[in-house]
């Protein structure tokens, strides 16, 4: 028979001799595990291993025998488990020792069922069942002791009974005296079978899925060690099996054990909840659903079901266990929702575990109504609070999903790459919240980390129109998965719906609960300025685009994702300038900041406000030649759609170009809004002051001249100085500057060094160095850029050695720069960094270097003169045309042509030279010359 300690109560006597006491377990067909009441308020309840007088049963199957019952064990302590558990009986003591530790030897009683106020001997019973038999039996006793005991001796009677009973048993073959009393060959989990084995038999075989076990043993509240005894399972060879149960849902405080070294001490309330599961379910036989396993598949997971209820959810009632999430998430989504409950009612109560409990202190406000500004990644966005003016980047709250967990962007500088599902989550969030009106409900704080710092984070639940969770839509689309939370972390109250979410995607294996493999399809990075070029034309040829602002550089600048066309692309505003915001971090880090100007932020914010992540349409113009491509952008839809350009410029947060509207090619209505703003003196237009009434100019108009020229310097495909034949000043001045050579010599002398100022500056043309007018155009360290006014020529030189101050005679106010700058007429090329460009300005050189040529002079603009250039031989195609008909070149847009008539007071040789380039040009086109060999090309002149 199976022995156990017990807890002395009392210094002497354990039992009285007669009284009433609650069966609190059996160990074997003759012995009990009796309880009593604490003796003082709180403390523990007495208890004793009751065995029965002079009888004994068979031995419980147990390692010190095999796991192997002895013939009718089995059978007969579920005879009288299923009569005295939990009950009271009537004991009377035959023999104790003096200590605690003693076994208890005695009778136990109980009422008669037939109700007649007779009480039956178990000890008696269970030998008339079969069950067990007497110690001795008659024909060991001597006639001397039974002639010498009065037949009154209660001792007598019993062993008489006993003897009776016995003989009554064994001629009717009951119990131990059958032929073949039932063996029970116990199987332990992880040596003659795995748990998971179990779980999936009792799915299979056990009806409703629910296996008859005995709870034999209570480690702690919320493990248990069960014996199954379900004769469903003798098909599968589990019907005699024993486990540890882990309750589904719950963990209960661990109880401490002193055997092991060091010994462990028991967490506060495991006692009680020990206590709790002892009392309900000890030797009780029920039913248990298996869900599943521990992570090791050493424990089972499971539910047991009492007829009152859920013993789990009577702990959490009590403060006496916490919502266990790990072993939650192997149940029924909808069984959870009562646990968190009940645990939350002990919360608030200050049960149990929860006595010291407090609710999460929050640093800002529980509940956030506002809009949406940005989606940061798959499970974190910021939001302007109503009521709050967008005046700073503070004023906007950054909170995550609570209870979720997105998958992770990476870091294209340090080569990490983003988690299957990053960029489909992120998007997702995006289409569900940006633009819209939110309510968060904020649950709980973390400290992020954020580098060397940390950052304390609000975690909640953010609902938008007609969606109270957008966390449960990501999770239900399978793009994120719930947070693994420690049992003592806060988390958000709607968790076990989020749960729900996450087992339907993942039974639909719908994106990262997929077999398939991940596969991110490639975009097209156009804002390298190569590639913009190139593909530009089909851009522009696509006419209205669909779009997503990504990022916003400034007021007028973004980064833009065209999904019809699968690529990246720096898009600005046609026509506008916008005020420089202030630099980020990474640029001052870098050391190229650029200042910020006023208003600059305030348009930087208002774009981020009204297009930043939002769906635009795009309408693209042109390209610049660093590849941002320029065109229109809109935003909204129906009623609700704008002009963006027209926007800004009416609140004064941009300016259109003037150069565009110099020349006629700034559209109508933005000139018209941009003089209401000025009217209006709102943004940029309220800095400005006016002292005084502007002077109007008068227009003069240019007269065509033809020259005789020849070149002194070539800048560009179709920029470059030159000098008119016959024109004596060049020579006037070579001898002047011969002669200030011989006066000053060739050391340098202190000058004012300002951008701008006309300087003498030394210079080698081969012949030996001399002195020559030039104007500085940029400051070096210890060295300026200087362009030598009579040539056109550029260089750099030392401050100290190659420059000094230039007299006043010889100074450009009172002689004119000798050599002239000049662009060729209604063309434009590459710069010299594009081998088109490079191969434009190579051209010219070989027409032009070293002859004497013909230029027509049609006017001047921005300081340049236009000119057409001819030979002299041959006036019938214009070196303009040539450039052109070889692909080098392109024809100026439409507006240029209509800006440059109006300068002239006869215009009609610059048309018919207009229409021979476009000839030209469409000849070149077809042929595919020059730069047309790739395909058609969109325009590459404009500036930025």
């Amino acid at each position: 028979m199976p022995s156990a300690g017990i807890e002395q109560s009392q210094p002497c006597s354990i039992l009285p001799s007669v009284g009433f006491a609650t069966v609190k377990s059996v160990l074997s067909g003759d012995t009990v595990v009796l309880t009593g009441k604490p003796t003082t308020k709180g403390g523990k309840a007495p208890q004793v291993i009751f065995t029965f007088e002079r009888v004994t049963s068979p031995r419980m199957a147990s390692k010190g025998n095999g796991n192997i019952d002895e013939p009718g064990a089995f059978e007969a302590r579920e005879w009288l488990r299923s009569l005295v558990i939990g009950k009271q009986v009537a004991f009377e003591t035959r023999k104790q020792g003096a200590s605690a530790a003693d076994r208890v030897y005695g009778l136990l009683f109980i009422p008669s069922p037939i109700g007649d106020g007779t009480r039956i001997n178990l000890a008696v019973e269970a030998v008339r069942k079969g069950h067990a038999t007497p110690k001795v039996l008659l024909s060991n006793i001597t006639d001397d002791v039974e002639s010498e005991s009065p037949e009154s001796d209660p001792v007598v009677e019993y062993e008489r009974a006993l003897q009776t009973a016995h003989a009554n048993a064994a001629a009717e073959k009951i119990g131990v005296h059958g032929s073949r009393p039932l063996v029970r060959h116990l199987l332990s989990s992880g040596e003659q079978f795995q748990v998971l084995e179990l779980v999936e038999k009792s799915k299979k075989y056990c009806s409703g899925g629910r296996v008859k076990c005995i709870i034999e043993h209570i480690f702690d509240g919320s493990r248990l060690r069960m014996h199954s005894a379900d004769p469903q399972l003798a098909d599968a060879g589990l019907q005699y099996c024993s486990f540890t149960l882990l309750l589904g849902g719950i963990s209960c405080p661990r109880v401490g054990n002193p055997r092991i070294d060091p010994p462990t001490k028991p967490e506060p309330f495991s006692e009680d909840a020990k206590k709790f599961v002892e009392m309900r379910l000890l030797h009780r036989e029920l039913e248990v659903t298996l869900h599943g396993t521990d992570k090791g598949g050493i424990c089972g997971v499971g539910t047991v079901h009492h007829p009152r209820g859920n013993i789990g959810i009577e702990l959490l009632k009590n403060g006496l266990a916490r919502v266990s999430d790990w072993s939650a998430r192997l149940m029924d989504p909808l069984d959870i929702p009562a646990f968190r409950v009940a645990e939350n009612g002990a919360k608030r109560a200050n049960l149990g575990v929860w006595e010291s409990y407090a609710p999460p202190q929050l640093t800002g406000s529980s509940e956030i109504i506002g809009t949406v500004i940005e989606v940061l990644t798959g499970d974190t966005l910021t939001i302007l609070p109503n009521g709050e003016n967008y005046d700073s980047e503070s004023k906007l709250r950054k909170v995550s999903l609570a209870s979720v967990r997105s998958p992770r962007t990476g870091n294209e500088k340090i080569g990490k790459k983003d988690e299957p599902y990053a960029v489909e989550c992120k998007e997702r969030l995006r289409v569900l919240t940006v633009g819209k009106a939110c309510k968060v409900q904020i649950h709980y704080e973390r400290d992020i980390p954020m580098g060397q710092s940390t950052e304390k984070r609000q975690f909640g639940t953010i609902a938008v129109p007609k969606r109270p969770d957008v966390s449960e839509i990501l999770l239900q689309e399978g793009l994120a998965v719930t947070q693994r939370h420690r049992d003592d972390e806060e988390k958000s109250p709607r968790y076990d719906f989020l749960l729900a979410a996450e087992s339907a995607a993942t039974a639909a294996k719908k994106n990262i609960h997929s077999d398939a493999v991940y596969g991110k399809g490639a975009i097209n990075d156009l804002t390298d300025p190569k590639k913009a070029k190139s593909y530009s034309g089909s851009l522009i040829r696509a006419g209205t685009l669909k779009a997503i602002v990504e990022f916003v550089f400034n007021g007028s600048r973004f980064k833009v994702f065209v999904p019809s066309e699968n690529c990246h692309i720096v898009f600005a505003l046609e026509s506008l300038k916008c005020p420089q915001p202030s630099p980020s971090a990474s640029a001052m880090s870098r050391g190229n900041a650029k200042s910020a100007e006023p208003f600059g932020d305030i348009a930087k914010r208002h774009a981020r406000l009204n297009v930043h992540q939002r769906n635009v349409e795009i309408i693209c113009k042109s390209v610049t030649i660093s590849g941002i491509i320029t065109g229109q952008l809109f935003v909204g839809v129906g009623s609700q759609r704008k002009d963006f350009s027209l926007e800004m410029v009416g609140i004064g947060l941009a300016e259109v170009d003037p150069r565009k509207i110099e020349y006629g090619e700034a559209p109508r209505v933005l000139v018209e809004a941009q003089n209401r703003a000025t009217a209006n003196k709102v943004g940029i237009w309220s800095l400005v002051q006016t002292s005084a009434e502007p002077t109007t100019k008068t227009l003069v108009k240019s007269k065509e001249e033809v020259a005789t020229i020849q070149f002194s310097e070539i800048c560009g495909g179709n920029h470059f100085f030159f000098h008119v034949v016959g024109d004596e000043a060049l020579s006037v001045m070579d001898e002047s500057m011969k002669l200030f050579t011989k006066t000053n010599g060739l050391k340098g002398a202190p000058c004012d060094l300002k951008v701008g100022k006309i300087v003498a500056a030394l210079f080698d043309d081969g012949t030996g160095k001399s002195w020559y007018r030039a104007k500085i155009i940029e400051k070096q360290i210890g060295k300026v850029k200087v362009m030598f006014v009579d040539h056109g020529n550029v260089t750099v030189v030392p401050i100290s050695t190659h420059l000094r101050p230039l007299d006043t005679a010889l100074d450009t106010s009172r002689i004119p720069p000798i050599a002239k700058e000049a662009v060729l007429a209604l063309t434009r090329t590459r710069g010299l960094e594009d081998d088109e460009g490079l191969e434009a300005a190579r051209y010219l050189q070989r027409a032009a270097w070293g002859r004497q040529l013909t230029a027509k002079i049609f006017c001047e603009t921005e300081g340049k003169l236009v000119v057409a250039l001819f030979d002299p031989n041959d006036s019938s195609v214009s070196i303009n045309e040539q450039m052109i008909s070889e692909g080098l070149a392109l024809t100026s847009k439409q507006g240029q042509v209509g800006v440059l008539s109006a300068k002239m007071l006869n215009s009609n040789n610059l048309m018919k030279l207009a229409a021979d380039l476009n000839v030209a040009q469409e000849a070149a086109r077809k042929t595919r010359l020059g730069m047309w060999r790739y395909g058609d090309i969109g325009d590459d002149d404009d500036e930025e």
